[in-house]
């Protein structure tokens, strides 16, 4: 096996909208200077690609999403790089990450009601992130295009909507607003945290389907964060489309998403698939992922098994 970059199983001629290189970040801890929370991680992201950050709840997932796209907690400590059409999002100003936010960079919430103002309409939150990125000259023409969005995401009524407070609106379209406001500047990037965690399983997979069908028009770059293995596969529906699992912090397995899905190698990824609930799992018979593979700290660096599908192996298992 040979050492692979970070980027492993990215084609070189394409231009990465995203370059990640060796994130880590540390937090205060009591008795201690920091506690590390993510390790010396890179991850390269190209456009009209999703790539899944997988793992259980913990793993760091939303952690290295938020330093990657500038938005750590003030407490957080994060060393490395994330370029983005030259900009290093951690070094980037608050001035910076104001203009990039919204524009070129959408975020998708776990929550909605997290990114929506209870006390204002739907209509005017959507203006609102069209005129302040000056995609638009007047508030009539904000409102058009906050229809037009409503459209895309197919909403129905989308008149009646925008003049709606998010109360008043199922969860399920709650987050279809949330991503008409990502997508309303046409991003190069979105990043959805969760987006279908709090969405009943059929509403879930609708908004990862819209999610999916989105990428194709925008030719977006989709960093998806998510712990379901079946809503993993369900965004991760092109060939060329990877998914990172991660575990304690670090990636342990990194590939194309059919091959890491289908046959993993990471023994961590393969827990996670055989812990999947399914109709063909007898009661009471699921697995459950072993807590010597769960706390394992020790994994070496990703390696490459087989073209463009990356594992980290234990410390004596790579020597």
């Amino acid at each position: 096996m040979t050492d692979v970059t970070p980027a492993g199983g990215l084609d070189p001629a394409v231009p990465l909208v995203l370059d990640a290189s060796r994130i880590t970040v540390r937090f205060p801890q009591a008795g201690r200077s920091h506690r590390t929370v993510i390790e010396d991680l890179g991850l390269g992201l190209e456009r009209r690609q999703v790539t899944v950050l997988l793992g259980e709840s913990g793993s760091g997932k939303s952690v290295f999403a938020r330093a990657i796209t500038g938005l750590s907690a003030k407490t957080a400590r994060v060393t490395g790089s994330a370029v983005f059409d030259g900009v290093d999002l951690v070094q980037a100003s608050a001035r910076e990450l104001r203009r990039l936010h919204g524009e070129r960079i959408g975020m998708v919430p776990q929550d909605p009601n997290s990114s929506l103002d209870p006390m204002r309409r739907i209509g005017g939150q959507i203006a609102e992130t069209l005129l302040q990125h000056r995609q638009v000259t007047s508030r009539r023409d904000a409102m058009l295009r906050a229809e037009e969005l409503l459209e895309r995401v197919q909403i129905r009524e989308p008149r009646r909507v925008l003049r709606c407070y998010p109360h008043e609106v199922s969860g399920g379209m709650r987050q279809r607003i949330a991503i008409a406001i990502a997508i309303s500047c046409g991003p190069e990037l979105i990043v959805a945290d969760e987006p279908s965690s709090a969405l009943d399983a059929s509403v879930g997979r609708h908004v990862v389907g819209l999610l999916d069908d989105l990428r194709e028009r925008l030719h977006t770059a989709i960093l998806f964060i998510t712990h379901d293995i079946g809503i993993a596969g369900l965004i991760a529906s092109q060939a060329h489309d990877r998914v990172a699992v991660m575990l304690g912090g670090r990636i342990v397995e990194l590939g194309y998403a059919p091959e890491v899905l289908r046959n993993p190698q990471h023994p961590y990824t393969q827990a996670l698939m055989a812990a999947e609930p399914s109709a063909a799992v007898a009661r009471g018979s699921l697995a459950v992922v072993p807590e010597d593979v769960r706390t394992r700290r020790d994994w070496g660096p990703l390696r490459e098994v087989a073209p463009g599908h990356a594992v980290a192996a234990g410390e004596e298992e790579a020597a």
